[in-house]
């Protein structure tokens, strides 16, 4: 009994740990193949779109993130 709770104790440490080292995905901006339009995603649109320019660390596309 005694080491299934330092298993439990164990496993929901490292869930806490990890998940505060966990960061934002970054986002891209987008171009439509088919129009030019531009799109702010940080996942892939699908095959009629490409990648434009990017990392950035907000949903609109403004603010650049800076390699170090």
């Amino acid at each position: 009994m005694q080491i299934l709770r330092s298993a439990a104790l164990g496993a929901a440490l490292v869930a806490v740990v990890s998940s505060s080292l966990a960061a934002p995905a970054p986002y891209y901006q987008w171009r439509s193949k088919l129009t030019g339009a531009l799109a702010c995603s940080p996942t892939p649109l699908g095959e009629g779109w490409v990648r434009s320019n990017g990392p950035y660390r907000d949903a609109r596309c403004e603010k650049p993130i800076v390699a170090k």
